[in-house]
């Protein structure tokens, strides 16, 4: 400043210096404890780097008081991009979000083959019992094809029962098919004109794997994969607003109630009627009140008799439930004539060993006899008894069950009429 300018101005310009430099320190200032504050809010990196991809991921930071999926799915190898998607190297929750697959729910049917497929994973080869994603897409548990197709040729919008519509398009890309079902057409509603056909798309098409659930909590429920193999520990409902993380193979009949047993659809006026009554027990809560059924049904759970194939489908497109359900009371217990079937378990690689492991209630061994299917699908929890005895070990309750074939019995049934209807004449229970 020169030596001759008026010391009042010379005074004025350095308080104006003064005041800029103490608003330039309260500016840093507030810098520094705005980037603390902010530091101090977001959460250190924790990477995992799964085996199967070897690329780090950073989902665990935020998600790491998940419990882990199945003995079959370990984070350490899968990490949880390879099923759920989501940008893996993002801190922010929405940006991690962003691409996940499916919400919270990477198994439902419409991202189900880029969260779960590959050949080593669930669309693997049919001969190694892989192929759970091609089964159950064709299955009538998601196509309800059978419904359709009844509900249709009732009212004169199909010359015959054979399937030919689903809830969502599906095909069967297998050279053979033992249906001749090569492929299902999406359901379009639009195109029906019969009043009857409109109340029963309006009404009755929210129940399967392949569809949304109804709003409310009568009819919540997941979709996909998860609708039968995420449930709470206890089998309690979780909200489908409150994820489960675990999914598991000792599916409780009450996870199968959260569609089988919540009430009847009225075919006079295409409406569903709940249930009015509040079951206290397990004998009341397990089937329909119109239904009968024997002690052993109720005291099992459905997954103690009812097979993967039977539920999850055998890869081929049916126009019916009665094409592919055959479980019946013979199964296990046999005829007045016939002993049940029954496999000596030679192979380390068969597929009963895996599906033990998925549900350790048992330890199977090499040279052990177990009971099978008509259709070799082994029923990996039973035990053929030395005394000619067998047994069952309860897939959720690990209860043992002891029970003798009927060959040898005081049966007077012949072998000819061993279905289940033909059991319940004798050995219903009453309620």
């Amino acid at each position: 400043m020169p030596a001759n300018q008026p010391s009042a101005l010379r005074h004025a310009q350095d308080n104006t210096f003064d005041f800029r430099l103490f608003v330039a320190a309260g500016l840093l200032l507030f810098s520094l404890a705005f980037s603390g504050w902010v530091n101090s809010r977001t959460p250190k990196p924790l990477s995992l780097t799964p085996s199967l991809t070897g690329q780090p991921e950073y989902c665990l930071t935020c998600h790491a008081d998940l419990p882990e999926i199945s003995p079959a799915h370990p984070v350490q190898v899968f990490g949880c991009v390879t099923c759920h998607g989501g940008e893996r190297l993002a801190l922010d929750a929405d940006m991690a979000h962003s691409s996940i697959r499916g919400g919270a729910n990477p198994s439902d049917l419409t991202v189900v083959s880029q969260s779960c497929g590959g050949e080593k994973c669930h669309s693997g080869a049919a001969a190694a019992g892989r192929d759970h994603i091609q089964r159950v897409q064709t299955s009538l548990q998601s196509t309800y094809a059978g419904a359709i197709a009844t509900i249709r040729f009732t009212f004169g919008a199909q010359p015959d029962l054979t399937a030919r519509l689903a809830i969502a398009a599906v095909a069967d890309d297998r050279i053979e098919t033992e249906t001749g079902l090569s492929a299902l057409a999406v359901f379009d509603t639009s195109t029906e004109d019969n009043p009857s056909i409109q109340k029963f798309s309006q009404n009755c098409l929210a129940c399967h794997l392949n569809a949304a659930p109804r709003e409310g909590q009568t009819y919540a429920r997941y979709t996909g994969c998860a609708s039968c193999h995420a449930f709470a520990p206890a089998g309690a409902w979780n909200s489908q607003q409150t994820p489960i993380h675990t999914l598991s193979t000792a599916i409780p009949y009450s996870q199968c109630n959260t569609c089988h047993n919540r009430g009847n659809y009225d075919l006079r006026t295409m409406t569903f009627v709940e249930r009015s009554d509040q079951p206290a027990d397990r004998l009341h809560n397990y089937y329909q009140p119109i239904a009968q059924f024997t002690r052993c049904e109720y005291s099992l759970d459905c997954v103690d008799c009812h097979t993967r194939i039977e539920t999850m489908g055998d890869g081929d497109l049916h126009s019916n439930k009665k094409e592919i359900q055959y479980i019946q009371c013979k199964t296990c217990h046999g005829t007045p004539t016939e002993l049940p079937l029954t496999k000596t378990l030679s192979e380390l690689d068969d597929i009963a060993f895996r599906q033990a492991f998925l549900n350790p209630i048992l330890v199977l061994k090499a040279g052990e006899v177990i009971l099978v299917t008509e259709q070799g699908e082994p029923l990996w929890n039973t035990r053929v008894l030395k005394d000619g005895t067998y047994q069952m070990i309860g897939k959720v309750t690990k209860q043992v069950f002891t029970f003798r074939p009927v060959k040898g019995s005081a049966c007077t049934q012949t072998g000819a009429n061993q279905a289940s209807a033909y059991c319940h004449q004798c050995h219903a229970v009453k309620r």
